[in-house]
């Protein structure tokens, strides 16, 4: 291991912690810090601090927002009939880079993970069966990860969802099993929205 500096020792393990980031990399972005102006590492520090305290969830969907409701919530011209499920705000930004889906979204905000201890009691389901009982949804596509959680998440959600009448569908051809939508390009999705296929339990 090279011979750092204490504190440039300290930036590279605080790097490290970053999803995707490993050591070299880490020292990388270290050294870019260090040879860039001074202003622009403020400008990423500012960001960084006003975008933890000012992004919060949707109070609708539970998207990311820098107000109650997200802008896609707010957009008139969307299908409001169409409810799209996702785990996180990083598929809905992958889904609407692909330009197929122009529905609406509901973020779990997690997966269903048993052995994790993570249950139904964990995710946002009961402001989703809220927002199927008060609004005119005609179809729910369930687009979560095709990993061992996110199935287990959509089979549960079909199970539950079921009774309401609604048409109920999973995103099928593109996205091969246990991947992350969020990691999957744009074709791939538009294929797996148009090869979507009804479920039942």
């Amino acid at each position: 291991m090279a011979n750092f500096p204490t504190t440039l020792e300290n930036l590279i393990n605080e790097l490290t912690k970053m999803p995707g980031i490993g050591r070299r990399s880490a020292q990388r972005i270290a050294f870019y810090i260090l040879n860039v102006p001074r202003t622009e590492i403020q400008k990423l520090v500012s960001s960084i601090v006003k975008a933890k305290e000012s992004i919060c969830f949707c109070k609708v969907c539970n998207n990311l927002s820098d107000k109650e409701t997200c802008s896609i919530c707010q957009d008139q011209t969307r299908q409001r009939n169409s409810l799209c499920i996702v785990e996180g705000p990083s598929d809905v930004a992958v889904i609407e880079n692909s330009s197929t889906f122009k529905g609406m979204y509901h973020v779990l905000l997690g997966s269903l993970a048993p052995l994790e201890g993570k249950g139904p009691e964990d995710l946002k389901i009961n402001g989703l069966l809220q927002r199927i009982k008060n609004e005119q949804i005609k179809e729910i596509i369930i687009a979560t990860d095709a990993d061992t959680e996110g199935e287990t998440t959509a089979l549960y959600l079909t199970k539950l969802l079921q009774p309401t009448g609604v048409k109920i569908t999973r995103i099928g051809l593109g996205i091969p099993m246990g991947s992350n939508i969020e990691y999957a390009d744009s074709h791939t999705l538009s294929r797996a929205f148009e090869h979507r296929k009804e479920v039942k339990s």
